[in-house]
């Protein structure tokens, strides 16, 4: 037996889920069924008076996250083709509902991805006046100065004023059992000693067994070396530098530049000519063929991620809910509609507009976020809510706004965590993240419109929008801080150190965007701002470095954490 409560929510469901099904839609449009369809019609009207404004609000969900969770938009990666036309629509959406332009560019606000460095026009590896071919036959070190050499060095020696050639053969055997070995450090750091013996350049290459792995890495954010460093490929190696006892002739030069794309967030706005402004948002990148190495596909297959849940359904939800409060009488706060891309990538795009607003982040009164809200489960009937500690005013209202369709909250208090809405607590502003949990298609190529639970959507669209005209008239919330929280969604074994990283920060090192109380970054007196430069014996150099550099060590040990906080370099313990 069911209870009264259980029986409308169904009744409710069905409404709703029926009444947008293809099969139903057949029915209809064949004129067969018309007593069905005038009693199902007919009691779904007399139960829900909204039905025809939901209809309209799922059948546009549908829409939307049917047009950007489509192949043809291969996965909405920052910066690539198919983030334009994700734009655009969002931005066409946006007009037609008649939101003011609020970005830096009509409704658009670029901002620049760093995606670390390239090898530029203007770099010459020539070997008796034959010019190689970048990344196939050489490539020079990402942290190679700008020095170009001509010069006629023997192979078999280490003259002064000449480039070194160098066989990375013994140094490879000697130390293919040392787990604290460092290729990568190991090369960097022989720059200085070349230099300091006369080498005008150093040219590496491996003709032992060994495979060194060596790519050019466009990640590498090491230090600029004083002379620049090469890489010869084996093949290339054993084809000019055969003969130990030969002079060659050859021409270097190392030209590095930034690689960079533009991502662009999407802003829209309601002036109600009022002192505050509710901000809404939603990323709405996905990982593309997962090129960044953030997919959770790991069978090496070059698929595209169509990211419908992820997040798909958060932006369809941000339009729905602008067109909802165009209309809206509650006309007590403005309304900013952001659009993000570049969450993905660590939380770029929100950032960027946090940053550079195009409003008085002072006059905000709160921001929502939603991020995978497409995957309601109809057993667990449950919500998850971040940011419920960042106000006491959302104690208030969260508790108080289940609707007759009867859903539960998971509350997480903390204003930090794995998107968007982290970017404006760290304005002092009071946030709420709407998520209904994470799944097995996650960050895989199985997240696709079909799987999203519409009418779960819809529900949550309809809350949010509750939650706001319950705040029409309430003063300005008061702001809390809270806890800080990791701001990514995977796991990772071992130890960590409780800082937030800022991965927006393109320079050597890891920066701290916050330090989480009671955790060993902040028993050591890390501070928010210090870049981490190295960890024990382990330099860091990048995000990837410092994860590495954490996998060395276990819970209970120490270490010594050489740090830069503005122009000083100190030197810190932390224990984990």
């Amino acid at each position: 037996m069911i209870n009264r409560r259980q029986r409308n929510a169904l009744h409710q469901y069905l409404c709703t889920y029926l009444t947008n099904t293809p099969m139903f839609s057949k029915i209809i449009n064949r004129q067969a069924g018309s007593v069905l369809v005038a009693i199902l019609l007919s009691a779904c009207a007399a139960s829900h008076k909204t039905d025809k404004t939901d209809v309209g609000t799922l059948n546009n969900l549908k829409s939307h996250i049917g047009y950007l969770a489509d192949d043809k938009l291969e996965g909405r990666r920052t910066g690539t083709e198919g983030e334009r036309l994700a734009k655009d629509y969002i931005a066409e959406q946006f007009r037609g509902i008649g939101l003011i332009p609020k970005g830096s560019d009509g409704f658009i606000q670029a901002f620049p991805v760093n995606d670390g460095k390239q090898i530029n026009p203007g770099s010459v590896f020539s070997i008796n006046n034959h010019a190689l071919v970048p990344e196939k036959e050489y490539f020079p070190f990402p942290y190679s100065p700008d020095i170009k050499i001509e010069s006629l060095p023997a192979v078999s020696m280490q003259e002064w004023g000449m480039p070194w050639f160098v066989d990375l053969k013994d140094k490879l055997e000697e130390n293919k059992t040392n787990p604290h070995f460092d290729l990568a450090t190991d090369l960097h750091d022989y720059a200085k000693t070349a230099k300091s013996k006369g080498a005008s350049a150093v040219i590496f290459y491996n003709s032992g067994a060994e495979d060194d792995k060596l790519v050019f890495d466009a990640k590498d954010k090491q230090e600029t070396t004083v002379i620049p460093e090469f890489y010869l490929t084996k093949e290339t190696a054993k084809k000019y530098l055969s003969d130990k006892t030969a002079s060659i002739s050859i021409t270097v030069r190392a030209v590095i530049g930034e690689k960079k794309r533009a991502g662009h967030n999407v802003v829209g706005y309601i002036d109600n000519n009022a002192a505050t402004t509710v901000i809404l948002g939603a990323h709405y990148d996905h990982l593309g063929y997962g090129e960044d190495g953030n997919s959770m596909l790991r069978t090496g297959e070059h698929l595209i991620h169509n990211g419908a849940d992820d997040n798909a359904s958060g932006t369809a939800a941000l339009i729905e809910l602008a067109r909802k409060l165009k209309s809206s009488p509650a006309k007590g706060n403005n309304y900013l509609f952001i659009a993000f891309s570049g969450e993905e990538l660590g939380l770029f795009g929100s950032k960027f507009y946090s940053e550079n607003p195009t409003i008085d982040l002072k006059s905000a009164n709160y921001m929502i976020n939603m991020d995978m809200v497409g995957r309601f489960n109809d057993s667990s009937r449950a919500i998850t809510v971040g940011g419920y500690g960042t106000s006491p005013t959302w104690s208030e209202v969260i508790t108080n706004n289940v609707p007759k369709a009867s859903f539960s909250y998971k509350i997480d208090s903390s204003g930090t965590g794995p998107s968007d809405h982290t970017s404006f607590y760290r304005k002092d502003i009071p946030v709420l993240f709407y998520f209904t949990g994470l799944h097995t298609d996650y960050h895989k190529p199985t997240d696709d419109a079909d799987k999203i639970n519409y009418p779960g959507e819809l529900m949550i669209v309809n809350s949010i929008e509750s939650i706001i005209n319950k705040l029409n008239t309430h003063p300005k919330l008061a702001f809390l801080k809270t806890k800080e929280t990791q701001t990514s969604t995977s796991a990772r074994k071992g130890v960590t150190m409780g800082i937030v990283p800022d991965y927006t920060f393109s320079g050597t090192g890891v920066r701290a965007d916050g330090v989480t109380d009671g955790r060993p970054a902040k028993a050591a007196g890390i501070m928010t701002g210090d870049i981490i430069l190295q960890l024990g014996d382990y330099p860091v150099n990048s995000m990837e470095g410092y994860m590495q550099a954490l996998g060395n060590f276990k819970k209970g040990e120490s270490a010594k954490v050489k740090l830069k906080r503005g122009t000083e370099t100190l030197e810190l313990t932390v224990t984990f």
